[in-house]
């Protein structure tokens, strides 16, 4: 037997990394010990087959198949459940093996119920009502839910404050939990050392899955609904088929024992879903990775002891009857290159020098842990990805064939939401919740394949699994994957750059000099060298604090400047397409909310929607005519032509659902990307008219060039393509610019400027210029649950004509009903910060929670966005928001808030309009 001090002490010169998010401690550990060679997961049933394998399939395959799900871990079985539950009944699962094989039998099965995301607080719901109640009802089986709680560690004020902030959320979902002093946690957890804790987080109903009970118990619910469940079936091949308009579609599944035909795919593949992507030609940007924990043997007084996750310490304990299962999340994972398929219920070595460091937290934590012997170890595949979020949704490339995959380790517990959310996605659609975090359509098509940045980015964000999730954290792996024309240009001003997309844009501008974003150095792991004096490390690391930033002064200056002169934003990230041909008007007026019936030159701000009425996107579309020689600006089309700019970080998002509509209508028209080959420089502000007079070749009086208008004009020599817009509630034009002219153009408004008092600003100010004004940002103030009309955007909607266009239905019947949630404004008068999800009070009950929220320095306040609902269930009226009494908690401190229906910054819009 093994013993987990002996374990620490036998890792051969073995250097732990503690956390990637702060520095190393340098110890050093060497000795000759032996440890346990023991491999086995510690469930007392597992679905492996002992007596060697049945040859061919459980069951006869049928000839077609509404649905086939591949692989029968957590989330196979979830949707082939949820698709069943939901009448879909003529689906199929196919497993190669036996269920759970793979990634889902040796998981730890944990599940908390706090994450910080409204979206998957409600998933992780849904899973536990499945497991824990709704599975049983429905089989009389029990699946092996054990409610033990869990207990979240801090070891300092900020791990705390981030522990605050679940806690508050929690609130508005009724979820119980209570922070804790390092006493009560004593009296809470005898065993645990609390001498270096500044606190925890106790929720007392998370708890533990059983994998191989919870998956025959889901695919016993499923096959009682009519689904058919096939083990020892591999798939091998995904036949797909080209239409007559050349889309790409799933014809059927083929494995050595016949031929399903069938319209959809799902790829539940696990590791393993990167080799079923291919059979399609569908791009699945994941990695596999071994993943491990021990199990110990028995501790006394254990019994009945919550699970611990000690992030700092990058390490959890979970309760296995009476003793414990150690694992955690390493900066140096082993990569598992070449993925077998043969790999089914088999476990990995243990690589001791690189899990020892979680042995060192263990024992800290739980000191009887140094005199426990180790009884076996776990070490298998899991799947991770770029940014530690499922891969969901219709892959972009074949329709049909949907993805539920790349789960981080975290399959079990989200599986019951995720499985509910692909099932109605498959047959409805969409998902009825806002899934875009998971949505394959978040990563731009040039980075699905491209394996550097796959690799480097699901390191990272594996290392960082437990680090604190601070507000405005960047990425240090895979940067500069895609950079516009003035990049150079602002980095050598000082530019922090933010990434989104795969662009870097302009996050705010540091005045200690250049911090260009470096080659990803692995925080030291893997032999890697650690850049040393990293001026933009530096510059996130100051920012790792849910108290206003330092530079909170620098983003005030670049705001009031806005407000008071003018500030120039490189906007060049933003998507731009063209939507043309014969059909581009019919396709315009179903996809754009707005009416775009408006002459040329005219550009109008509108939403596109799904049928459900949510609100997929927000943009701009310009009316536009050919150009007599094709070109960038003015391409060459026939029939209608539109000019669309879209926020860079939903482009593909965004083209997406564009492509989708456009081929199940059959619409005859082109949508053209040309995001690459334009920049967009955005000149704001009073002063934005006397600067560009000097610099465009046209009279730009609100005569001659008003709001919600646009041209072709000459900018410093180069033709560009000027709009009057705004996104920060000035007057102001947007640029959009040939990329060879970017940086002549940007050089010629900056020399214009300088006797104006111009200013470079990045998205950081554009957050807080734009919430002032009560701008919307989609992906938070808008979602796809959201409509225009719960969102103030009713004025977007063609509502009054005639004109049929997607969704419309949907509003219509919601107009009619009432609003059940209405989007607000609430300011406090306190200068402290909120970043979101902090809960709305009224009347001393909870009814939503922030989406988004800024500080304002035109009106000097910290400003929030919500939708709020009444708790009673009845419609949310502008009078119910003007009666109530309304407070925000943040962090568990509670403050006065004051409600607006309309934005309390310039609410009659006239500084767009020039009148200042």
């Amino acid at each position: 037997m093994a013993f987990l001090s002996t374990a620490v002490r036998s890792a051969v010169c073995f250097w732990p990394v503690q956390s990637v998010a702060r520095s190393t401690t340098s110890r050093w550990y060497c000795s000759a010990a032996g440890q346990t060679t023991e491999k086995s997961v510690p469930y007392a049933k597992t679905l492996k087959e002992e007596t060697g394998k049945t040859s061919g399939p459980t069951k006869p395959l049928p000839k077609s198949a509404d649905a086939v799900v591949i692989g029968g871990g957590s989330l196979g079985c979830q949707t082939v459940y949820h698709l069943a539950k939901m009448g879909m009944t003529n689906v199929v699962l196919l497993e190669r093996d036996r269920l759970t094989a793979g990634t889902t039998w040796h998981t730890a099965g944990l599940l908390w119920q706090l994450r910080p995301s409204d979206v998957e607080v409600e998933l992780l719901a849904h899973t536990r009502q499945v497991v824990s109640s709704d599975l049983e009802q429905e089989t009389g089986l029990h699946t092996g839910w054990i409610q033990n709680g869990g207990l979240f560690i801090a070891s300092n004020k900020q791990r705390l404050d981030e522990y605050k902030r679940l806690m508050t959320l929690g609130k508005v979902y009724g979820i119980e939990s209570y922070v804790l002093s390092p006493a009560e946690t004593k009296d809470l957890y005898p065993l645990m050392n609390v001498e270096d804790l500044y606190g925890t987080l106790y929720v007392p109903k998370d708890g533990t899955m059983d994998p191989a009970g919870t998956c025959t118990t889901l695919a016993r619910a499923a096959t009682t609904r009519g689904a058919t469940v096939i083990e020892n079936c591999p798939v091998t091949g995904v036949q797909v088929q080209t239409d007559d308009l050349g889309v790409k579609r799933v014809k059927a599944v083929e494995t050595e024992y016949g031929t399903i035909h069938t319209p959809c795919v799902v790829n539940c593949g696990g590791v393993w879903a990167q080799r079923l992507g291919r059979m399609a030609g569908v791009k699945v940007p994941l990695i596999a990775m071994h993943h491990a924990y021990v199990v110990t043997e028995r501790i006394e007084g254990i019994q009945n002891m919550p699970n611990v996750r000690d992030h700092d310490a990058s390490v959890y304990l979970r309760l296995q009857g009476d003793a414990l299962s150690v694992g955690g999340y390493e900066s140096n994972p082993i990569f598992w290159d070449e993925v077998s398929d043969r790999f089914a219920f088999s476990l990995f070595d243990l690589n001791w020098d690189v899990f020892t460091q979680h042995i060192e937290g263990a024992i800290n934590r739980v000191p009887a842990l140094e005199r426990t012997g180790i009884k076996s170890t776990v070490c298998g595949p899991e799947s991770f990805t770029a940014d530690h979020k499922p891969l969901m949704g219709e892959a972009p490339e074949v329709r049909g064939f949907f993805l539920g995959c790349g789960f981080n380790s975290a399959g079990m517990m989200l599986g019951g939401g995720c499985g509910k959310e692909l099932a109605h996605w498959i047959i409805h659609g969409r998902p009825e919740k806002d899934m875009y975090g998971y949505d394959i359509r978040r990563f731009h098509h040039s980075l699905t394949d491209n394996n550097h940045w796959i690799r480097e980015r699901s390191h990272e964000s594996y290392a960082k699994n437990y680090s604190v999730v601070f507000p405005f954290d960047e990425p240090l792996a895979s940067r500069n994957m895609r950079r516009d024309p003035l990049h150079e240009e602002l980095e050598k001003q000082g530019c922090v750059f933010q990434e989104r997309h795969g662009w870097e844009r302009p996050g705010w501008f540091s005045q200690e000099g250049p911090a260009p974003v470096l080659d990803y150095d692995y925080y030291g792991a893997y032999d890697s060298s650690r850049h040393t004096d990293y001026r933009y490390n530096k510059l996130l690391g100051r920012e790792y604090t849910f108290d206003f930033p330092p530079h909170h002064d620098i983003i005030k200056s670049d705001c009031l400047t806005c407000r008071h002169a003018v500030a120039v934003f490189n906007m060049s990230y933003f998507g731009k397409f063209y939507l043309v041909g014969t059909d581009a008007k019919k396709a315009a007026d179903w996809l754009f909310t707005a009416d775009l019936n408006k002459p040329l030159g005219t550009t109008v701000y509108t939403c596109m929607l799904n049928k459900k009425g949510g609100t997929e996107s927000d943009l701009t579309v310009s009316r536009i005519e050919p150009g007599p020689k094709s070109s960038v600006l003015a391409p060459a089309f026939e029939g209608d032509g539109y000019y669309l700019a879209i926020g860079g970080a939903v482009a593909q998002h965004n083209w997406s659902h564009i492509t989708t509509v456009l081929q199940d209508k059959k619409f005859k028209c082109e949508l053209v990307d040309c995001s690459e080959d334009m920049g967009m420089i955005s000149i704001q502000g009073p002063q934005s008219r006397s600067v560009l007079q000097e610099v465009l070749d046209t009279d730009l009086s609100n005569e001659a060039f008003p709001f919600s208008t646009h041209k072709i004009v000459k900018a410093a020599g180069h033709e560009v393509r000027a709009m009057r817009l705004s996104f920060v509630g000035e007057m102001g034009w947007e640029l959009h610019t040939p990329r060879e002219a970017c940086v002549p153009v940007y050089q010629a408004v900056m020399e214009a400027g300088a006797k104006h008092g111009i200013c470079n600003a990045g998205y950081r100010a554009i957050d807080s210029l734009s919430i002032e004004k009560g701008y919307r940002h989609w992906h938070a103030d808008l979602r796809p649950d959201d409509s225009p009309l719960q969102a103030g955007l009713a004025f977007t909607c063609k509502l009054k004509g005639n004109t049929p266009f997607l969704g419309r239905e949907a509003l219509e019947a919601q107009k009619a009903q009432g609003l059940r949630r209405r989007l607000v404004c609430f300011t406090i008068d306190e200068k402290v910060p909120m970043f979101g999800l902090e809960a709305i009070f009224r009347n001393g009950k909870p009814v939503g929670h922030l989406r988004r929220a800024d500080f304002g320095f035109a009106i000097d306040k910290t400003i929030g966005y919500g939708y709020i609902r009444d708790p009673e269930g009845g419609t949310v009226s502008p009078d119910f928001v003007r009666s109530g009494e309304f407070t925000l908690e943040r962090m568990g401190i509670v403050y006065a808030a004051k409600a607006h229906l309309k934005s309390p910054f310039d609410p009659d819009n006239k500084r767009v309009k020039g009148i200042y």
